[in-house]
């Protein structure tokens, strides 16, 4: 079928609703488009799916998500009446169509008679996670698209364990859905007969209450807490996401009362009208929680993206400016934080153990080895994560305290198997309050740290390779670096150079394997000065992330080699 042939058959489709069809009319008008939108069927990776919500084959929309969902829900059917019994929960974020795509789910995996637990309205993805283990459903569906632009949505799958789905159920549920002869043949229920029937049923309260129960066993020191609080006021914002869903009574069942929300980022918008995109990672998503920190006098400001998987902050520096830290410094100060508390409450044990992804900062794990506690890399994915919680839950060979990645992702305890702000959130509130105690602000206590352990900075730069031929364009880079022996960088010699593809190490130009770890399209050198490099083609979007991470004995001197490094890099990649 050419692709004209597959825009008339859509064009033409009686159940292309009729808004679709006007805006597929205007939209074929351009051939680049056209191959864009119909050139490919959307990818759906271990990270799920994320695209712009338009017709087409390689977009967002009800019949792209219905064929997904019909590739999950005959999974399940082979795995038989106890899994549908089981069922899947499902969840959605504020975006434009997210309600919709989670009913239309509903309404397939009912039709096929697998127990479903829909909630009542949108909210956060960690409560999903936490849902899907407190209610040991077989699965879960977050519809969100994170912190991406307005025009995108996204599908993502979890699994039994309430983490990110495995590679290789993955793998069947695409099977499954490529089987699809056609993606207007996806059968639904009827919404009023499923819910009749049980089928369906909508969950809320009954959960959340749940969840609040188990995040008020997160902080460590309820005495510090109550001590500081009340004298430590806090700006919350949502960036108009499913963190104001719960964080009122987050904060306030958890002693930290003095939170003021930003008005204006509070309501439910899928504009994201406040905003330029709803990241936390982004300066620009802290102007409106920047002016009324001043107004109320608050030193931290808490931010979360749409889903409210993932936390950032802004603290007040010596400069007297809100200042916006980075993930690896909100962990370091975590990691030093809880160690601190747990060392004090006598909890503080050789079994304790802190994971992290590959391309994030080595500071929390420098911090983490002068407490005696033992450290761990994944490769980027949280799914990565719960599997390590999972490890040292069933093997008793240790006891998970603290994971983290670089780009805002946090998590302390494992009634959740995904990044958690509402956790995080509640950490970082206590961290204020113990820096407070002291009579320092939270910029103050990360200059003690690198005082104490070194000065640290990383710096994650992307390369986008839009199009569709942006997947050719990343392997070809891929395969350029894999060909070549890069034995220096900006005149460092590479101590060590790790392939996580082809699962090799190379030092001292021997190769050996190097199997720590599972497949990932990854490379890593690590350089004679302690700066390491890491190259990784990104799961849901079409760019390649260069990280670097330096170690150095000022924050002037870290940040320069950052840009130094960086710069020879992309040299390299050209």
């Amino acid at each position: 079928m050419t692709l004209m042939t597959q825009v008339k058959y859509w064009q033409e489709n009686e159940n292309l609703p009729l808004e679709m069809k006007q805006q597929l009319a205007d939209l074929a008008q351009n051939p680049d488009w056209v191959q864009d939108a119909f050139g490919a069927d959307l990818e759906f990776g271990t990270a799920g799916m994320r695209g712009l919500m338009e017709p087409g084959t390689n977009r967002m929309n009800l019949f792209t998500v219905g064929k997904i969902t019909e590739g999950l829900a005959r999974l399940i059917d082979e795995l038989g009446a106890e899994y549908k019994a089981r069922g899947v929960v499902i969840c959605y974020d504020p975006r434009y169509n997210s309600a919709a795509f989670a009913q239309h789910a509903a309404l397939i995996l009912g039709a096929h008679g697998i127990q479903v637990y829909l909630f009542d309205s949108l909210r956060p993805t960690p409560e999903l996670s936490f849902t899907i283990r407190y209610l040991t459903a077989y699965a879960g569906i977050m519809i969100t698209a994170s912190h991406n632009p307005k025009q995108y949505n996204g599908y993502k799958i979890y699994g039994p364990d309430g983490g990110q789905m495995p590679p290789a159920e993955v793998d069947s549920v695409v099977k499954y859905a490529e089987a699809i002869d056609d993606i207007f043949a996806v059968q639904t229920g009827n919404l009023s007969e499923l819910r009749q029937a049980g089928t369906i049923q909508l969950i809320g309260e009954n959960v959340d209450q749940a969840y609040l129960a188990q995040l008020q066993t997160v902080n460590v020191d309820r005495k510090l807490i109550a001590a500081e609080a009340d004298n430590l006021p806090i700006v919350y914002s949502p960036l108009h996401g499913t963190g104001n869903v719960l964080y009122q009574r987050v904060f306030g069942e958890n002693g930290f009362k003095n939170v003021h929300i930003v008005p204006s980022q509070a309501i439910l918008d899928p504009e994201f009208i406040s905003v330029p995109s709803p990241n936390p990672e982004s300066p620009a998503a802290f102007t409106e929680g920047i002016k009324l920190a001043k107004k109320v006098g608050a030193k931290l400001i808490i931010a979360t993206d749409p889903d409210a998987d993932r936390m950032g902050c802004a603290v007040l520096n010596q400069a007297g400016e809100y200042e916006l830290l980075t993930g690896n410094q909100i962990a370091a100060l975590m990691t030093n934080y809880l160690l601190t508390g747990m060392k004090k409450s006598g909890e503080l044990t050789a079994q304790l153990e802190i994971v992290k992804s590959i391309v994030s900062s080595e500071l929390p794990f420098v911090i983490a080895t002068s407490f005696g506690i033992k450290t761990k890399n994944v490769l980027t994915g949280f799914k990565y994560i719960g599997e390590e919680i999972e490890h040292l839950n069933q093997t008793g060979s240790g006891k998970f305290v603290f994971g983290f990645e670089e780009s805002y992702g946090f998590l302390f305890k494992d009634f959740v198997r995904d990044k958690d702000s509402l956790q995080a959130a509640l950490m970082m509130a206590e961290v204020a309050a113990y820096y407070s105690s002291r009579g320092l602000t939270v910029a103050e206590g990360l200059e003690e740290l690198s005082q104490q352990f070194g000065y640290f900075a990383e710096e994650t730069k992307s390369i986008e390779m839009t199009g569709l031929d942006g997947l050719s364009k990343m392997k070809a880079m891929m395969e350029k670096l894999r060909s070549e022996t890069v034995t220096e960088i900006a005149g460092v010699q590479v101590m060590r150079y790790e392939d996580y593809l082809a699962q090799t190490a190379v030092v001292d130009g021997k190769t050996t394997a190097f199997t720590d770890y599972p497949k990932a399209d990854v490379l890593k050198y690590y350089l004679a000065d302690d700066t390491w490099i890491a190259l990784r083609p990104s799961g849901t979007e079409p760019k390649v992330k260069v990280y670097v991470g330096v170690r150095s004995d000022s924050t002037e001197h870290a940040h320069a080699n950052v840009t130094r490094y960086q710069s020879a890099f992309a040299e390299l990649l050209n």
